[in-house]
């Protein structure tokens, strides 16, 4: 099924170069080199750019075929997980895109595919257009390590986004471990905002620290009474000890003040959710900010008890790069 993009900015890109997403294998790269599918930033095109193969491509372009059969890539996920969408983006490929194409996935744990290994249809064959995105949504529980992208019969793809929410065990966790609650990597999403005019929701629970400001969320200026705001649902229940908000690179943009609201919602959906957040209690009261440093908190925090999700709210407007909820899960909580 045909969805639009915003439907997947609360998902992690499991595709993602800067997560170790690489290509293990590919029938034909001639004219571009299938790894630039994973690049994090949109494609580019060089209008005057050619090397020894022919015109230098942003994306995975194959030979024109002149036989049977078609080309496929085998790709290792940066993170394996479950999948709830994809973009297979054909952008600045006119008159070489594939006519369409198709995904199959398999999970492997600390191993690769091989001759042997069983493959699961996860997107039928689509039709692809040129210089387009595709999104199309895909509705499997299982998780997932690796994917074989299927062109037929050849031509040219720009990006693969691979939306989803990372796979991780928490009965191998140890209970006295303090784990990122709703670091991305364990499953955290980014489910709703007021505003992010200048950086993506989801990127506060990103891995490590910004290398830009645009890898942060930023909004824009306000112009009217009230406050900026982001939801997070967490990786898994658990009780917060400590709380890292970073401003990095956000100067004459970080917000004035921050205040961050908690709850163990039990039931509802994603979009039922804003409206709850404005009765939340308070973890974290408010607290005045600085530009382009982290803000360690601890002894501030209200002892709140299991939650499932945050409102980070942010006075009046500006810019955030990481939001750090370190704590205990809690099996059951929910």
């Amino acid at each position: 099924m045909k969805i639009p993009q915003h439907a997947f900015e609360k998902y992690l890109n499991l595709a993602d170069a800067r997560l170790g997403a690489v290509a293990l294998s590919v029938t034909d790269d001639w004219f571009a080199d299938v790894n630039r599918l994973f690049q994090h930033t949109p494609a580019i095109f060089k209008a005057d750019v050619f090397d020894n193969n022919g015109k230098w491509m942003d994306g995975w372009e194959s030979r024109r075929k002149r036989h049977e059969g078609y080309d496929h890539a085998v790709i290792r996920l940066g993170v394996a997980g479950t999948l709830k969408g994809v973009d297979i983006d054909t952008s600045f490929f006119t008159g070489n895109f594939p006519p369409s194409a198709s995904i199959e996935a398999c999970f492997l744990e600390g191993a690769d595919p091989d001759e042997n290994t069983v493959w699961t249809e996860v997107l039928g064959a689509v039709e692809l257009s040129g210089d387009s995105h595709h999104y199309h949504a895909i509705n499997d529980d299982q998780p997932y390590s690796h994917l074989r992208l299927n062109i037929f019969p050849d031509g040219g793809v720009a990006r693969l986004r691979v939306y989803g929410i990372p796979h991780k065990d928490w009965s191998n966790i140890d209970p006295d471990e303090s784990v990122d609650l709703c670091a991305a990597l364990n499953g955290g999403r980014a489910i709703a905002c007021s505003d992010e005019h200048y950086g993506q929701m989801g990127n506060i629970i990103n891995p490590g620290r910004a290398a830009v400001m645009a890898e942060g969320w930023e909004t824009a200026r306000r112009r009217t009474p009230g406050n900026d705001w982001v939801i997070v649902a967490l990786g898994v229940a658990g009780v917060v000890e400590r709380i890292v908000v970073d401003t990095l690179h956000y100067k004459g943009n970080y917000p004035d003040r921050l205040s961050i609201q908690a709850a163990c919602v039990k039931g509802g959906t994603d979009g039922q959710i804003e409206t709850q957040s404005l009765f939340w209690r308070e973890l974290l009261p408010e607290q005045k900010m600085e530009m382009d440093r982290e803000h360690f908190y601890e002894a501030e925090l209200a002892s709140l008890g299991p939650i499932t999700h945050v409102r980070l709210n942010v006075f009046p407007d500006g810019g955030v790069s990481r939001l750090r909820l370190f704590g205990k899960p809690v099996a059951g909580a929910v």
